[in-house]
């Protein structure tokens, strides 16, 4: 029996372990040298990822747990301190950046470069604009959302100080019996909206002696359910479904024990929401980045509830063709349904990176979302396949050995007719 070699996860595999331990320890030496660098030809020789058990008690639990934490945009303090809390319960390292984004890795055989999953725990809401004589708030919105799905939300309005209220966004007009047919044609848009405090407030004085002032936060309510068909209906799915199915992920990786080829980040951004994500946080020496958001289905879209979705395009552009199709293969070898997809008017924490410059290659999937950025529905089906996908993923060495270096000869520059084979 030879010496023992050091395990990221707490677990030593030494020489004698098992063959699949000796492959993975081997093939992730060799990826870090450079001489050992394989033409694009033979870029298909990696490990043979398995599909791990994800806890779904676990994912469910966190999920409802995340989604009862407000955190709109701006104001995430509380969630990702309750997502450190959990990344510490799991045993993962974590690193907090300036801008709020956590920065987890559980680390691998080959340190650098790496990968990362991204997901973003901050959602859409609103923020006061004004108090209006009537002692109600005019509202704007945070993130890009509707007016009519915030219409009958239940809120909290954050102070700066210390303290909070509740209230609900009411249209203008808001009953029948008072306005009878003009509820029906008044306008949709955030000027034809309202707060209403739950508090004695019927004039602006009696509102600003509350302490609410323009720019205080106004929390939209998840009121999340789980149903017994499996269906997860709440407002915030987008992106606590594709959080808990990393954190999903992530903990069957630790609970397997599985040594990883190459060190994984779990990069937590909190202001993708407006258009900023994952522009910041990045570790510089990711080579590849898969980003978990939301799938939209609606009626002229490919995506579902209860499968793997992965995006092809979005409004920015494609994402990057061999990893795309790497994952997209790798479901399809595994068992995993998945159905690809394209966004006309979307963007995720990707692009926040690509635009901000970072050189990598990125992927999107999600698992279906039914009313996005309204009152949104998902399925624990599609949570559970997203987990299991992205777990097999962290498995496997980087998509090409040519990315070892940040740069190389044409020569072995990946060609796309060695991807021909992939596709069904």
């Amino acid at each position: 029996m030879g010496p023992a070699k050091s395990c990221p996860i707490g677990r030593s595999v030494d020489e004698g372990d098992s063959g699949r331990g000796r492959a993975r320890l081997g093939l992730a030496c060799e990826l870090t040298t450079r001489a050992a660098l394989r033409p694009a030809s033979d870029w298909r020789s990696r490990l043979s990822p398995k599909v791990l058990a994800i806890d779904m008690d676990y994912v469910r639990e966190v999920l409802l747990r995340l989604l009862r934490i407000s955190s709109p945009t701006g104001r995430t303090d509380d969630i990702m301190h309750e997502v450190g809390t959990e990344l510490e319960a799991l045993g993962i390292d974590f690193r907090v950046t300036r801008m709020g984004a956590i920065d987890a890795q559980v680390k691998g055989e080959q340190d650098s470069p790496d990968r990362a999953v991204v997901a973003h725990a901050d959602t859409v809401g609103c923020a006061v604009r004004r108090v209006k004589e009537n002692g109600r708030l005019a509202i704007v919105p945070i993130g890009t959302f509707s007016a009519r799905f915030a219409e009958g939300a239940r809120v909290t309005v954050y102070l700066d100080q210390q303290g909070s209220y509740r209230g609900t966004v009411l249209p203008l007009m808001a009953s029948g019996h008072a306005y009878h047919t003009a509820i029906d044609t008044q306008g949709v848009g955030w000027e034809h909206v309202e707060v209403r405090l739950d508090e004695f407030c019927s004039s602006a004085d009696e509102a600003e002696a509350l302490g609410i002032q323009p720019g205080d936060f106004v929390a939209l309510e998840a009121v999340p359910e789980i149903t017994e068909a499996g269906f997860v209906v709440s407002r915030h799915l987008d992106d606590k479904a594709g959080l808990a199915a990393a954190l999903g992920a992530f903990k069957a990786v630790i609970d397997h024990e599985i040594v990883l080829p190459v060190t994984a980040h779990l990069l937590i951004t909190t202001r993708e929401e407006i258009g900023q994500g994952a522009s910041t946080g990045l570790a510089a020496d990711v080579t590849e980045m898969v980003s978990i958001d939301v799938a939209i289905c609606a009626s002229e879209q490919n995506s579902r509830e209860t499968t793997v979705n992965l995006a092809m395009i979005d409004q920015t552009g494609p994402f990057d063709f061999h990893l795309t199709r790497k994952l997209g293969r790798m479901c399809r070898e595994l068992g995993i349904p998945v159905r690809r997809d394209v966004f006309a008017y979307y963007r995720s924490d990707v692009a926040a990176a690509l635009e901000a410059g970072v050189e990598t290659r990125a992927a999107l999937i999600g698992c279906g979302v039914d009313a996005s950025h309204g009152h949104e529905r998902t399925h624990l089906d599609g949570i559970r396949y997203v987990a299991e996908l992205l777990a097999a993923y962290l498995q496997t060495p980087l998509t090409f050995p040519w990315d070892v270096p940040p740069s190389g000869q044409l020569a072995d520059f990946p060609r796309l007719e060695s991807e021909s084979p992939l596709e069904p």
